[in-house]
This record gives C-alpha cells, sequence and structure tokens, in this order.
C-alpha cells in the first residue's frame, strides 16, 4: 500500500489482531493468516466486500461516519481508536487537513537559527501558561506540544525530567529523549511502556495534524535513528495522553511513582499542560527534596550558578531533516529505504 493511505493501512493491520472467535465467527477451514478476512469484516460491518476491499486499498473515499462507526465496533475499537479512525478518513473532506503548529495565543519566538520552536526556557507559550506553571510550583508541570516539544516548563519538572550537568538546547522533545537519550532508559524503569505510549500519542497527534511539519520531522527522525521506534510505529497503535501513573528512577531522589494529568488547553490548538502529583507519602518526600535541591540560593542568578532545572536531556537538539510531505510518510519513507 502507497503511504498515503494510512487508512487502509490501519484497517488491514487492526483486521489481523481480531480473531474469529472474539467476532462471533465459527472457524471451519485452516485460516492461513491471523484475523479477519475481508470479507468477514465487511460483513459483520454491513457493507459490502467490494467496498470494504476499495477501503483497504485507498479506492474508496469520503466513507460516512455510520460505517466508520461499524468497522470501529467489528474491529473492537476502543474510543481513542475510533476517534483516530474518523480523523484518517475525514482527511480532505472537512478541511481537517490543515492544523496550525503555534499555540493560537501569540508566536513562538526563534531559536538560534531562525526556527520557530519551543525553546527549553518557554519562549513559545504566552504568559498566562508562564503565571500558571510558576503557581503550581511544589508539583512538576509543563506545557507538550503536539509533536512532544516542551513548550515551557517549571523547575521541578525539569529537574524530573532533566539530566544532570548539560544546558537546555534550543528545543526539548521528549519523544526524541524517551528514544534517543540512553538515561532515559535509566529514567524510566519501565521503558517500553513509556516508549509505546510516546509513539502511540504521535500517531494519535499526526491522524488529528497529517501536515504538520514539526511532527513529520520527528517521526523522520526517530525512524531513521531507532530501530524500536520504527518497529512500534509500524504497529499503528494509538493512545492518547489523559491520566496515568509513571515510574521513575531520579539520580538525588530514587526511585518514585507519580500521577499525571494531562489537559488539553483551550485556545492553543494540540497543546496539553501536563502536572504530576504525589500520590503517597514517599513520592511527595521526594518531590520536596527535589525541590529544595534545585532551588536557586538566594541572590545567585548568574549562568555560572545554574542548578539542573535548567538542563536537559541529550539528544533531544533538532538536527537538520529531509522534508517530508507528511507525519506517516515521515516514517514510512525511512523504513522503505532501510528495506
Amino acid at each position: 500500500m502507497k503511504s498515503q493511505n494510512e487508512l487502509g493501512r490501519y484497517l488491514a493491520v487492526r483486521r489481523s489482531r481480531v480473531t474469529p472467535r472474539s467476532a462471533g465467527i465459527t472457524v471451519l477451514d485452516r485460516r492461513r493468516v491471523p484475523g479477519l478476512r475481508r470479507e468477514e469484516v465487511a460483513d459483520l460491518a454491513g457493507v459490502s466486500a467490494v467496498y470494504y476491499t476499495r477501503l483497504e486499498q485507498g479506492r474508496a473515499r469520503n466513507p460516512s461516519d455510520a460505517v466508520l462507526d461499524a468497522l470501529a465496533r467489528v474491529l473492537l475499537l476502543d474510543p481513542t481508536e475510533r476517534a483516530h479512525l474518523h480523523d484518517l478518513a475525514h482527511r480532505g473532506r472537512d478541511g481537517r487537513t490543515a492544523h496550525r503548529t503555534a499555540p493560537s495565543g501569540g508566536e513562538r519566538g526563534t531559536d538560534e537559527n531562525g526556527e520557530h520552536g519551543a525553546g527549553a526556557g518557554g519562549a513559545g507559550t504566552r504568559d498566562g501558561l508562564k503565571r500558571l506553571l510558576a503557581a503550581v510550583g511544589a508539583v512538576p508541570a509543563y506545557v507538550l506540544g503536539p509533536a512532544m516539544d516542551v513548550l515551557d516548563a517549571n523547575g521541578l519538572a525539569r529537574s524530573l525530567l532533566a539530566h544532570p550537568g548539560r544546558e537546555a538546547p534550543a528545543r526539548w522533545n521528549l519523544a526524541l529523549q524517551v528514544f534517543l537519550d540512553p538515561a532515559a532508559r535509566r529514567m524510566f524503569p519501565r521503558w517500553e511502556e513509556v516508549a509505546r505510549q510516546t509513539v502511540g500519542f504521535l500517531r494519535l497527534s499526526g491522524g488529528r495534524r497529517p501536515r504538520d511539519p514539526r511532527l513529520a520531522e520527528v517521526v523522520a527522525r526517530l525512524s531513521g535513528r531507532s530501530e524500536e521506534f520504527r518497529s512500534m510505529w509500524s504497529e499503528q497503535e494509538v493512545r492518547d495522553k489523559t491520566f496515568g501513573t509513571k515510574r521513575f528512577r531520579h539520580p538525588v531522589v530514587g526511585e518514585l511513582d507519580l500521577a499525571y494529568e494531562t489537559l488539553a488547553l483551550p485556545g492553543d490548538e494540540g497543546c496539553h499542560l501536563v502536572v504530576f502529583t504525589a500520590p503517597d507519602p514517599r513520592a511527595d518526600a521526594a518531590l520536596r527534596l527535589l525541590g529544595s535541591w534545585t532551588a536557586d540560593p538566594v541572590g545567585t542568578n548568574g549562568p555560572e550558578e545554574r542548578t539542573q532545572r535548567d538542563r536537559v536531556p541529550p539528544g533531544t537538539v533538532d538536527e537538520p531533516v529531509r522534508p517530508v510531505g507528511s507525519v506517516e510518510s515521515a516514517g514510512s519513507s525511512v523504513v522503505a529505504e532501510r528495506g
């Protein structure tokens, strides 16, 4: 299939994961492939086998919402996966292929190369968000862009997520950190879980913003440098970043579990506020210790006296990448070259 036919690719992958038994089909013959056959999906969804085949092949356009909901039911999609299916199908149908890549509350700052982006110092967020981050300084909080750029972060978030001893690059990206920074595997004891959540969020974001150049850049770079990313990306998993618990292993305060809540920011399309809280006394004590360890002494603010909160991990600075047409082609083009 062509890389542009992401809807067909998604349908085929999800079809292969539904067993006949889970779909209520009695198997009477030997099956050569796992999952459901095309004609079985079509029959269960109430559409013709010819039409469904054309959908997978990218030769049928603009399926109705009723058809998409029926396919989602047959393919056992959860609400996030169902929304992603609609995003893929609606491309070019209602003008949703073009999204803004910067918050609408104002222009982002530019780095030393003249690129619009999110600096680790928060040049890309509006004043109201900066005040909000400062107000919740007792817990880690940051603003996350659609491509997982950290648009702004309070000091405790930098202390929690950063690696000691390295100055902040022009752009800090959590997806690049997870896959390209060796320290990430020590920082996240459950690294594979974090990695899969990262890939799932990028794919979900790409479905909503298929022409986002920043998303395409991040996916292209990860596809070119991480075999694990390429493998996870090909699985077509989508995940929303809503709430949950994440385990950290920090060089100063040790191992701790933190609960997180992710809130979509009205007026800042595709951006989210992520806030971590301590679910137990152990984590609360660790955050208090981390906050006191990273606090600036009174009257010191020179560059030579910056603390860890002004540093971020290696492997997160952008490198030039070849322009790509879409988020999907950013991942598939590298895989094709290596194949």
